[in-house]
């Protein structure tokens, strides 16, 4: 917690995990800054990785429990990510724009 006037200056983060990192920001224009869905994704070369979404929760949204099926391709885990979702009549369309972004996202860093 900051106290009231102090100010973050810097931060530091952990060395990367070797493999493939990929970031895809889907936008509804190109010369909007704001994602709709977002996915950043780490393949190692075994197929194992870890997937993060921005854009589709209230917070960017780190899919552990689809991380497990990583090596057994994009269709499984899109399907464990998003398994029970209950998205509202407003935003339904973004189930569809992260299990795309995922798939793609995870096709080009298995290519690489």
């Amino acid at each position: 917690n900051l106290a009231k006037g102090e100010l973050i200056t810097s931060v530091t983060l952990p060395r990367p995990i070797g493999g493939t990192h990929i970031y895809r920001k889907v936008r509804d224009r190109a010369s909007y800054a704001f994602a709709l869905v977002s996915v950043a994704a780490v393949v190692q070369k075994d197929g194992t990785g870890r997937a993060a979404f921005g854009g589709v929760a209230h917070k960017p949204w780190r899919v552990e429990a689809a991380e497990a099926a990583m090596a057994q391709g994009a269709a499984t885990v899109t399907a464990q990510a998003f398994a029970g979702a209950k998205p509202t009549s407003e935003n339904a369309f973004k189930l569809s724009l992260a299990t795309r972004a995922l798939a793609s996202t995870l096709s080009e860093a298995r290519a690489a």
